[in-house]
């Protein structure tokens, strides 16, 4: 019997821990039943009742296992580690909050037994704020549109891995990993199964601009030289602008000496705009050697403060 992990990193999701266990356990059973299964939750420091409600489920229930992390390890490293750590011949990766829906996973297990290595949710549609929605996918055209590798459009994360990919991803020794440029660069043909992501069952979601910030550039640093690009041509093209106009305020001044009054306001004008572009690129640069620097230290993904449940066959 070929056994599913379901891995499912949770932060301050007190409203769901119990509802998003008892529904993948239900798919299971009622869908699933020539498989064994476990259910292995990640908790990223939460500071309300989410690690209290855990150890009550582990207590309860032998297929449940829980990683409690030290501190916060943000977005990507916890459940980039969580999937290493996992028995399964292959895992499941799904959010605690339900908006990844929990009905899919006999989709993913079928399309796997099919023989596909990775099956992923791609969202078509999503019931969060329009805005949002059409903020993410200019963000996905344009690195995708950027990128050396062919990025997934409206991809999270959610899907199947085999154990094979799994394997892959222990060998990359990556301290800042992107999960989903990983899946897009090195992971195996994969089928795509699309779905509508419905909002938060509970509670209110831990992103907020800055940690989308951070994800974004995460990917854009990591997967395109865009940046880099822009800095130099724009440099260039404004350099030759600059140097133009310079010809021209010289020409005018010498055909009409005491007459042509070019006056402050250009060079004022012109010295704001250059000095901008000089600090947006800097600031690019910045998120670049950021990048390289947090790979450089090699710092670990997660350090972990417990381990509860049976996890005797992970030793």
């Amino acid at each position: 019997m070929k056994k599913i992990s379901v891995l499912i990193p949770c932060y301050n999701e007190e409203e769901n821990v119990e509802a998003i266990s008892a529904a993948v356990e239900k798919e299971f059973t009622e869908h699933l039943p020539g498989y064994d299964y476990e259910i292995v939750f990640i908790d990223n420091n939460s500071t309300d009742r989410t690690r209290d409600l855990l150890r009550v489920l582990v207590s309860s229930h032998p297929k449940i296992k829980a990683i409690l992390n030290a501190k916060n390890f943000g977005q990507f490293n916890s459940p980039y580690y969580g999937l290493m750590q996992v028995s399964g011949d292959a895992v499941i990766l799904l959010c605690a909050d339900f908006q990844d829906p929990v009905e899919l996973i006999p989709e993913f297990v079928n399309a796997w037994a099919e023989g596909y290595k990775i099956v992923i949710g791609k969202k078509t549609k999503s019931a969060e704020g329009r805005f949002m929605y059409w903020l993410r996918g200019c963000y996905y055209k344009l690195i995708r549109k950027f990128s050396d590798v062919d990025q997934i459009e409206q991809f999270t994360g959610f899907g199947l891995y085999d154990r094979s990919f799994i394997e892959v991803l222990k060998k990359l020794d990556d301290p800042t990993p992107f999960l989903r440029g990983v899946v897009a660069e090195l992971g195996y043909h994969r089928k795509e199964i699309e779905y509508t992501q419905p909002k938060r069952r509970a509670g209110k979601t831990k992103n907020n601009w800055y940690t989308l910030y951070d994800g974004a550039m995460l990917s854009f640093t990591s997967y395109t030289k865009i940046g880099l690009r822009l800095a130099t041509f724009i440099g260039f093209i404004g350099a030759v602008l600059s140097f133009l106009i310079g010809i021209y305020f010289f020409v005018r001044k010498l055909i009409d000496w005491y007459g042509y009054q070019a006056g402050v306001a250009p060079m004022i004008i012109l010295i704001g705009m250059l000095g901008s572009l000089q600090l947006i690129f800097i600031g690019l640069i910045g998120e670049y050697i950021l990048s390289i620097n947090q790979r450089v230290m090699h710092r670990p993904l997660v350090i972990e403060e417990e381990r509860i449940g049976d996890w005797e066959e992970h030793e």
